[in-house]
């Protein structure tokens, strides 16, 4: 592939441009120009000792006078399978394992926040070959794989949210193969998993020979640095596919990928950064990086290596690191699209106060799930024998839910605590209210809506009889998660 003589596009602009002619040309392709971030000297010598690159960008959002801004830093790790890959299933597992590690301690030195792994990165991207052995023993649980257990430590420790993307296998329903990606809050607890919502059958890859295409819809996940969402590869093709994760709530949606240069390495670019535009979120674009030989000849049979192109770039757009070494970018993208813009106007029912976003919350270290609900209409005539009959899950959730409502706690808000079994096995829409209660019916407000309401009822759900907890102090951490971030770096 020709892409891969050369290192980068923007190594070869600074190659044969004038400085001033760069500025412009970068102006045109980039936007405003970014600031590089004055990353720790140990980050880049660790960087080095182990052969990777490290590049960190900074995208200011504009100065408010009222709110304060917010930023966070992440980080996208593209790599290479270190073993060929006709080494044992779990040696190859444990290579990337221990690869994926050691980025990660250079990420947690930079301060990053979260961080995101290129698209299967647990094994070589086989699903060219249409072989079924052994490309499908990589596939694991989302909720308690090893890969899954490894992330979780690594969230931990570093205090950082981990977003996996692996080839799932499904045991409670089959054992189908999913492509999926599992995020992980900063406290290690699993938030919830997405699948890739539109599966390519075209040239060398037809991915439905492994998998079909994701039945999870459009999730969002708030954790502690945000509302993030995950757009696995060919998503980035559909543009609607982008928009449902922004009407969602998403503030930075990642799109981890594989994909070759002669497939669509003039649009890798262009699209990620479109969506930015488009959809008034941040989007972090992903590739992985170097050659994969396979035993035997894709199924095309043309006899050409399979050759991860240009990689990792945020959209709008920052320059790219190597198209042939491993490494770790610490890049926002810069949104574009803003209200003043008035290009969220297109689809205005998202926007309506009955509208309820697929929102999986922030797991804290005591997980409670703390929806947010709305409820419309009062309450009429209520009964003693209605004070157990809220749900989660089906279970019963306790006479403290709606004995709080009835000591004062009056429509349209209010936020109830529940102890939720770990990790969540549900989104908030699972919890139901009684049908004869007088109610008209309830919806979810999005998760970052918070409101220091005090109920002064007692629960016997909460660790302590009070709701001190839901400021975050008894959970390990202070204060309530941030308000909607305007600055990434």
């Amino acid at each position: 592939m020709a892409g891969a003589e050369w290192e980068s596009l923007e190594q070869c602009l600074e190659k044969h441009l004038q400085p001033s002619d760069l500025r412009e040309v970068k102006r045109i392709l980039y936007g405003k120009e970014t600031r590089k971030l004055d990353l720790p000297s140990r980050a880049f010598e660790s960087a080095s000792e182990g052969d990777f690159e490290l590049q960190g960008y900074a995208f200011e959002a504009a100065e408010e006078q009222l709110r304060r801004p917010r930023t966070v830093r992440v980080g996208l790790v593209q790599n290479r399978t270190p073993l060929p890959v006709d080494a044992p299933v779990a040696k190859q597992v444990s290579a990337l394992h221990r690869r994926i590690e050691a980025i990660a301690e250079v990420a947690a030195m930079c301060g990053v926040n979260v961080i995101c792994f290129q698209e299967a990165w647990t094994m070589p991207f086989a699903f060219c070959t249409r072989e079924k052995l052994p490309w499908t023993e990589f596939a694991e649980s989302a909720e308690d794989g090893p890969t899954t257990r490894f992330c979780q430590k690594l969230a931990k420790k570093h205090d950082m949210v981990v977003v996996s993307p692996i080839l799932e296998r499904d045991g409670e329903h089959g054992d189908i193969l999913w492509n999926t990606a599992v995020v992980i809050s900063n406290s290690g607890a699993v938030l919830g998993k997405t699948r890739k919502n539109h599966i390519p059958r075209v040239g060398d890859f037809n991915e439905s020979t492994y998998y079909m295409e994701g039945n999870l819809g459009h999730p969002v996940f708030q954790t502690q640095f945000g509302r993030i969402a995950v757009n696995i590869c060919y998503g980035r093709h559909h543009p609607l596919n982008w928009l449902m994760y922004s009407i969602n709530g998403a503030e930075i949606i990642f799109n981890p990928s594989a994909t070759i240069g002669a497939l669509s390495e003039s649009l890798w670019p262009i699209e990620a950064r479109n969506a930015a535009i488009a959809n008034h979120c941040f989007t972090c674009a992903i590739n992985r990086v170097g050659e994969e030989y396979f035993p035997n000849e894709f199924t095309s049979g043309d006899g050409k290596k399979g050759m991860f192109h240009e990689f990792s770039w945020w959209a709008s757009l920052s320059p790219s690191p190597s198209a042939s070494r491993q490494g770790l970018p610490h890049r926002p993208c810069r949104t574009a699209g803003t209200a003043e813009g008035g290009f969220l106007l297109t689809l205005p029912h998202s926007w309506e106060p009955d509208f309820a976003q697929d929102m999986a919350p922030q797991s804290w270290a005591c997980d409670h799930l703390v929806p947010q609900i709305r409820i419309k209409g009062d309450w009429v005539g209520l009964h003693p024998s209605l004070s157990t009959g809220v749900k989660m899950d089906g279970e019963n959730v306790g006479e403290p839910f709606v004995s709080s409502l009835k000591k004062g706690v009056l429509p349209p808000l209010y936020r109830p605590p529940f102890l939720h079994p770990f990790p969540c096995r549900s989104p908030p829409s699972a919890i139901q209210m009684p049908q004869n209660t007088g109610l008209d019916g309830f919806g979810i407000l999005k998760a970052t809506d918070y409101f220091d309401l005090r109920i002064g009822t007692a629960s016997p759900l909460l660790r302590k009889p009070s709701w001190s907890c839901l400021s975050g102090k008894e959970c390990g951490r202070e204060g309530l998660p941030p308000s909607p971030r305007q600055g990434l770096n």
